[in-house]
């Protein structure tokens, strides 16, 4: 449990320092720094290339690894606009998606009910103050990260079942691939200051390789529900990290809004592992 919170933490903290970088070098650029460090970093660790690769094997891994990239892209992007805390949980009903997809309990439908209302809570009503409203291109581009999130997931499962360990590896490669050349074209020269390579360096270590590690150490020891209930958590991590780091500010009903999809999400992780305690 210590494992998991510290990975919630160190990827909280990581992308609050990476929206420091967006005047310097984009959402785009700063995502591409995240990527191809983090590439280089599971290069190293997992050495791929000792596995014979087939032509076979580049759409399964591009399709997840594509889906990886955008989804960054995209959630960089939201942030840019909109609180951290908020994007996250906008950007959680992906994996709710998928997990009341995958059910076939009638009664998960009222924790996608609490998403909705939470996600609606979000919204500008009318007469709102101007001030304290969501950028809505934030929000949309939260809510594309969490359709790529679903569909990460999908694809993430297939590749994990076929490759093991090393589809990591090689769907971030394909994900800088992707991501790579749009940093560049929007950041040019700065991605090559070494103040700002430095600050990569450190993003990617603590928004992928840290957290990652420290995932795979708690899934190892905790079972998946409970890991899912907790990883619910982020949301607040990161809205806590937000007011810490950037001195972001959320209003009460943008609060309320995120405890409703976190609850929501623990709801769901909750019932699934019911269920499976009841198949066995």
């Amino acid at each position: 449990m210590l494992a998991l919170m510290g990975s919630l933490v160190s990827l909280a903290v990581g992308t609050s320092f990476a929206k420091s970088l967006f005047p310097a070098l984009g959402a785009e650029g700063t995502t591409a720094y995240r990527l191809v460090f983090a590439t280089l970093m599971l290069m190293a660790v997992f050495r791929p290339w000792r596995r014979k690769w087939v032509w076979g094997d580049a759409l399964p891994l591009g399709l997840y690894g594509v889906t990886l990239g955008v989804m960054n892209l995209l959630f960089y992007s939201a942030i840019k606009t909109i609180p951290f805390g908020v994007a996250i949980a906008i950007e959680f009903t992906g994996p709710l998606a998928v997990a009341v997809w995958t059910s076939k309990k009638a009664s998960d439908w009222l924790w996608v009910t609490l998403a909705v209302v939470g996600l609606a809570l979000l919204l500008p009503l009318p007469g709102s103050d101007a001030v304290t409203a969501l950028d809505p291109m934030g929000m949309f581009f939260a809510f594309t990260a969490g359709i790529c999130w679903a569909l990460y997931i999908v694809f993430g499962q297939r590749v994990a079942l076929r490759y093991g360990g090393m589809a990591t590896p090689m769907g971030m490669l394909a994900a800088a691939l992707v991501v790579a050349p749009i940093g560049v074209a929007h950041a040019g020269s700065a991605l090559l200051n070494p103040q700002w390579l430095l600050a990569g360096l450190a993003v990617a270590l603590l928004s992928s390789a840290i957290p990652y590690a420290l995932e795979m150490f708690a899934l190892n020891h905790l079972p998946k529900n409970t890991f899912s209930i907790l990883l619910s958590l982020e949301p607040a991590v990161g809205t806590l990290a937000g007011w810490l780091v950037l001195s972001e500010r959320l209003t009460l009903l943008q609060g309320l809004a995120i405890a409703m999809v976190m609850a929501a999400s623990m709801g769901t992780a909750w019932s699934a592992g019911r269920a499976a305690a009841n198949r066995r």
